[in-house]
């Protein structure tokens, strides 16, 4: 998501709008890193990761030594997870602001890009002896991640006409579910039928690690390829205001001050935080927990985890649809309600039929709690601001925040009890603070009419970049 600032950045140069060639190529760059979350985030690196831990202390708990410390192997993941999004949320500012100013966005992208990649095709080598180099390459690989969405969504306004933005950006996403489920069903045919293969299982599973990582940089290349050169900072372009380098923190401070004057909008986003602690932290840990929690195969997880995909599209629409009947935050408000009954019940669940119902719940409320919660702020940020987009990069900071205090505070009543059922039932806390700060909104016009004080001067041309389906 670009950032815009008080000044406005030049348009790039000789860029024709809505050219198909470059549009479709700048889509492939979400079918090609769409396979990180899914394959290592969401399937078969936790797995992986369990039976790595098991097999350095199969004892309760899988204690591991990482630099000296004694650390269950599932919430050091956690924690693993935890720092790549905090030090994401401390350099997403300065990320986007040089996204606008440096005028080198194909060069960061392709930085980040390889990153990423080069993170995701190191973990080939992770085993039990290199736990803990392991854990800084997963690191890597989500701060590579994370890191290029900056810069590639930061193109959409360059290369769209504003009326095909939400076009545009859904077949991005098309693309990318599409090209991650490919790629996981390939790994899976890989570690299912390994002995047919003549290669070890736990072979087959880094080799899915290495394929990541090729796949996203193999077909990096097509948008690298099709999206225009670099034409670097035009000489006449207005400067960021004190300098690009603090200028993406400056417009958040002015998105803090300006909370006072918008209390629905404060409220909306103390809800956003507390309830998306538990959503974020239960997706991230679902996967680890039906390993060491529930014992299920390693198969019948990734299976689940694709079925999830399926689902979630169809709670995406669904909830949509409530959301136009009974309106945005009662829509919100069910389904976080439907998300503290599922800590209730992930903390009784067992392997079985129940873990395949509670899955489908999962999927069902993943999707829909997801697109509500943008579309509801998209609708409650001040309608004539000047510059939306720095409001939707402090969305995404406080996203990001979020999930490091969610698994963080998974990781440690994990490690405290020693079971991640007290963990998963601890967040209900989330969820109820969430659903309370949600009522506060109930029966309100959640935007307000207070005009943007904070952001003087004509709207920005990058803040187009700030709609919904420009957020990634």
């Amino acid at each position: 998501m670009a950032q815009p600032s008080t000044s406005t950045p030049a348009a790039p140069l000789g860029i024709e709008k809505d050219n198909k060639r470059i549009t479709t190529g700048w889509t492939f760059y979400d079918w090609a890193n769409s396979v990180y979350p899914l394959v290592i985030t969401s399937s078969i690196f936790p797995i992986y990761w369990g039976a790595v831990t098991a097999d350095i202390n199969s004892a309760p708990g899988n204690i591991v030594d990482f630099m000296g410390f004694q650390v269950p192997g599932s919430s050091l993941l956690t924690y693993a997870i935890s720092f790549s999004f905090l030090l994401i949320a401390l350099v997403s500012p300065f990320l986007t602001s040089l996204a606008d100013f440096s005028g080198r966005k194909k060069l960061f992208l392709q930085i980040f890009c390889y990153i990423g990649a080069a993170s995701c095709a190191g973990l080939f080598f992770f085993t039990k002896d290199t736990l803990t180099l392991s854990t800084f390459v997963f690191i890597a690989a989500t701060v590579g991640f994370s890191g290029s969405i900056v810069f590639y969504n930061s193109y959409l306004p360059d290369i769209s006409s504003e009326a095909k933005f939400d076009s545009l950006s859904a077949k991005g996403f098309s693309m990318g579910y599409v090209g991650s489920v490919i790629l996981l069903v390939i790994c899976l045919l890989l570690v299912t039928f390994n002995q047919e293969l003549g290669i070890e299982k736990g072979f087959a599973t880094r080799l899915s690690f290495l394929l990541t990582g090729l796949w996203w940089a193999g077909f990096a290349q097509i948008p690298f390829f099709t999206l225009p050169p670099d034409t670097g900072r035009p000489a006449n372009a207005p400067r960021a205001e004190g300098g690009w380098v603090l200028n993406g923190f400056r417009e958040l401070g002015k998105v803090w001050n300006q909370l006072e004057q918008l209390p629905n909008l404060k409220k909306f986003l103390l809800a956003y935080f507390t309830y998306n602690m538990g959503v974020q932290t239960v997706m991230y840990v679902a996967t680890i927990f039906g390993d060491k929690e529930l014992h299920l195969e390693s198969t019948a997880l990734i299976v689940t985890i694709l079925l999830l995909q399926v689902v979630a599209i169809l709670g995406a629409y669904l909830f949509a649809k409530l959301s136009e009947r009974i309106g945005n935050t009662r829509a919100l408000s069910w389904s976080v309600a439907i998300w503290g009954l599922i800590c209730v019940a992930g903390y009784f669940v067992q392997a079985g039929w129940s873990f395949y119902a509670l899955a489908s719940v999962i999927g069902l409320t993943m999707g829909g709690i997801q697109s509500l919660s943008r579309s509801t702020y998209s609708k409650i940020i001040p309608e004539n601001t000047p510059n939306s987009a720095a409001f939707f990069s402090f969305f995404d900071v406080t996203e990001k925040l979020s999930i490091v205090i969610g698994t963080a505070v998974f990781g440690v009543i994990a490690q405290i009890t020693g079971s991640m059922r007290n963990s998963i039932l601890s967040l209900i806390i989330f969820f109820v603070l969430g659903f309370i700060f949600l009522l506060t909104l109930r029966g309100k016009k959640l935007r307000e009419d207070t005009l943007s004080t904070a952001f003087p001067g004509p709207p920005p041309a990058s803040a187009v970049a700030s709609t919904p389906a420009a957020t990634k």
